[in-house]
């Protein structure tokens, strides 16, 4: 029987639930187990990650929404990612941890063998624990890494940490998905961030919604756009000060990049050889691959739909 899912939320777990959902875990039936938002207790929290120590097919774990609520709980779970193999994707969105608790989780996330997603949204994390991130980013040949990473609504991440990020992200050499929503970026580390995706071989979606940006970080992204040959396919600017007709322009040339990258596609025909190796992983992402959505900050909204 092929493993399927354990989806709650928002429910306070009974310990006959705890233990269907460990037995369930330690008979690999599970890939995809979500507590998001759930009541337990911390003896229960722990059962549940010794469950995940054991499980060989778990691929995706969602801990969302104050799950992992304290640091003892924090250590539980990096000592189940120690042993875990399995587990590509891992969602700990809404997590008080801050940058104490991604210490301790450090070790267990930057070894971890099969980890390619990563959402620590509205973790609170600061300038330290952003630093460990970055490790997690490492560069050509260095070593496997992170596809997808999610630190939305962090806010206490200093433009000294973000500048540390795109560094990191001009030089990774497997991230594809990055989500910065709802930080006060501004239109300097904005700047520095069109400087990292256009060094990028490999990202193709930018999520910065609601990050004060302006025309002029419009600007520079359209002349990135215009003018540097990138992977860029999702630029993400919604609840932002930029003029309609800069996302329009913006939006039709990242249409027309994709245009010409399927016209080359079928030109190399079905048996060319891919450009890169794309590994299959459990995006987190709910951005469409195909879309790329732009909106100004008075709630106009362009959306350019093109066909891969």
């Amino acid at each position: 029987m092929l493993p399927g899912s354990i989806q709650i939320t928002g429910e306070t777990l009974s310990g006959a639930e705890i233990k269907d959902i460990c037995d369930s875990l330690k008979e690999n039936s599970v890939r995809l187990l979500s507590i998001r938002g759930c009541q337990l207790s911390d003896r229960d929290f722990g059962r549940v990650c010794r469950g995940v120590a054991e499980s060989h097919s778990l691929a995706q774990l969602n801990m969302n929404l104050g799950v992992v609520s304290t640091i003892n709980r924090t250590k539980h779970l990096a000592d189940a990612l120690k042993t875990n193999r399995s587990i590509q994707t891992l969602f700990l969105h809404g997590s008080p941890l801050l940058d104490a608790g991604l210490v301790t989780l450090n070790t267990a996330l930057s070894t971890h063998p099969s980890l390619v997603s990563l959402d620590m949204g509205d973790c609170m994390l600061g300038d330290e624990a952003l630093r460990l991130i970055c490790a997690m980013l490492p560069p050509d040949g260095a070593k496997s890494g992170l596809r997808e990473l999610t630190l939305s609504a962090n806010p206490s991440i200093t433009t000294k940490g973000w500048a540390r990020l795109a560094i990191a992200v001009a030089h990774s050499s497997q991230l594809r998905v990055l989500n910065l929503d709802y930080n006060p970026l501004g239109d300097q580390i904005a700047g520095m961030l069109a400087v990292a995706v256009a060094s990028s071989r490999t990202l193709e979606v930018l999520d910065l919604e609601g990050t004060g940006l302006t025309n002029q970080s419009a600007q520079v992204f359209l002349e990135m756009v215009e003018n540097y040959p990138t992977c860029l396919r999702v630029l993400v600017l919604a609840e932002n000060a930029i003029s309609p007709e800069l996302q329009q322009q913006i939006s039709d040339l990242l249409s027309e990049g994709e245009e010409e990258d399927d016209k080359e596609g079928e030109a190399r025909g079905s048996a060319a050889i891919p450009t890169r190796e794309k590994t299959a992983w459990i995006p987190h992402s709910n951005s469409h691959p195909q879309m790329v959505l732009l909106t100004s900050g008075l709630g106009e909204s362009l959306l350019a739909e093109t066909e891969m």
